[in-house]
């Protein structure tokens, strides 16, 4: 009986040890994992910031020096080797890349509205740049002496028309662009504020 007390008591601190034993080891291989996930996500942090950083852009400056703007000189052009571009989608009018504006039936072979008809039409268009029909608004828009306002807009164009007018790269693709409703003469969502809802400038007059 007595033997048996003794033992008991021999194997209580045996025990005790390899319980602190094994907890410790639990701790200190928890702390390593812990410091290595630590060291891994500072190591990543360190590594992937300055990509980042070098990937977010500051607002870019738009760059007018590549811009082709429309030339003041009188085109009288109406060669059928000549081609242009136009606004398409008008069911009566048709505004080509020169600023003039023809009836849809009048249309040439080449895409082009004839010397013959009006050009840097503003009929419907207000002091404000701001026009009933579409095609009269880019037609105007094209207007060499539009060139200065037009700049002003640029440089005052939101991050957002920023993106959008880096990839444009000429006069007549800008005021396709701009002469889209604005966003600003709508209320209602399809209700417009004005009939001039076609703008080469913005709703707005620009000091």
């Amino acid at each position: 009986m007595y033997k048996s007390t003794e033992n008991a008591r021999c194997q209580l601190p045996v025990m005790w040890r390899a319980f602190l034993f094994s907890f410790i080891r639990r701790k200190i291989v928890l702390s390593v994992i812990f410091g290595c996930s630590l060291t891994y996500c500072i190591v990543s942090f360190l590594l992937i910031s300055p990509r980042r950083t070098d990937t977010w852009r500051a607002p870019r400056k738009l760059d007018h020096s590549a811009f082709v703007w429309m030339s003041a000189e009188v085109d009288l052009n109406n060669s059928i080797d000549l081609s242009c571009r136009n606004t398409v989608q008008g069911r009566e009018y048709i505004a080509d890349d020169r600023g003039y504006i023809c009836q849809r039936d009048d249309l040439l072979a080449n895409n082009c509205c004839g010397t013959t008809e009006k050009r840097y039409v503003c009929d419907t268009c207000n002091a404000d740049g701001c026009c009933v029909l579409y095609e009269h608004c880019v037609s105007c828009c094209l207007n060499p002496n539009k060139r200065k306002l037009l700049q002003t807009v640029l440089g005052k164009a939101s991050e957002t028309f920023r993106v959008l007018f880096s990839a444009i790269n000429n006069h007549f693709e800008l005021c396709l662009a701009k002469c889209r409703t604005s966003s600003q003469s709508v209320q209602h969502e399809n209700a417009y504020l004005k009939p001039n809802k076609h703008c080469y400038t913005t709703a707005d007059k620009i000091p």
